[in-house]
């Protein structure tokens, strides 16, 4: 079973003030040209993307220095609503190591959630690879700053704007590997689950 946890970009939700994906057929066969091109436009946030150090920090990394083994791997999607407290990254946390322990480096949030600054500091101390979200923002839509500041600040992969409404709580393999863009603080990806069936004997490799 392959869930398909991306955003059709061109339908996607897009964060206020970011700019709209938009696309343009530059050739066109209906119009007598020999093959079809499209042009398109966007910017790196829109739908399902990662985001990369760079974008909260000056010298932080871009994407592409961004290792793909923090994005391909046993992941646990762990569901809750509404904010996600230091309490509740710690249960998550735990609960995902006794599931495969692989599955604690990379942590999907299913539902309504919104990751606080407490439940951030856990992750980042806990030094995992991944946090994701069906939001467009991980931390609070209003004032997301300190909470990319610690995540980023960790090198934390942020993963913004999945969809996870018809994967149920569980581990799986996640595949979210971004475009190859040097220097830039972010890139959309195909976000993909897999069945996972590793076992904790392999959830550390």
């Amino acid at each position: 079973m392959i869930y398909d946890i991306t955003q059709p970009l061109f339908e996607c939700t897009v964060y206020p003030g970011d700019t709209k994906p938009q696309k343009r057929r530059v050739q066109d066969m209906d119009k007598g040209d020999l093959y079809n091109l499209t042009d398109i436009s966007l910017c790196v946030h829109n739908g399902t993307h990662v985001d990369a150090p760079l974008h909260f920090y000056r010298n932080g990394k871009g994407i592409d220095r961004i290792p793909l083994a923090r994005m391909i791997g046993p992941a646990y999607v762990a569901e809750h609503n509404g904010m996600v407290s230091a309490e509740d990254a710690e249960r998550i946390w735990k609960t995902a190591g006794e599931k495969c322990a692989g599955a604690q480096k990379k942590i999907l949030i299913k539902g309504d959630a919104v990751i606080t600054a407490g439940a951030a500091q856990v992750f980042a101390q806990k030094q995992i690879d991944l946090i994701g979200n069906e939001s467009q923002s991980v931390g609070p839509v209003d004032a997301p700053m300190e909470v990319h500041l610690i995540l980023l600040g960790a090198e934390v992969v942020l993963l913004e704007g999945i969809v996870l409404k018809d994967v149920p709580e569980g581990v799986y393999f996640l595949n979210c590997a971004p475009l190859n863009l040097k220097d830039t603080d972010g890139s959309p990806c195909r976000a993909v689950l897999l069945e996972y069936t590793g076992g904790q004997d392999h959830g550390d490799q």
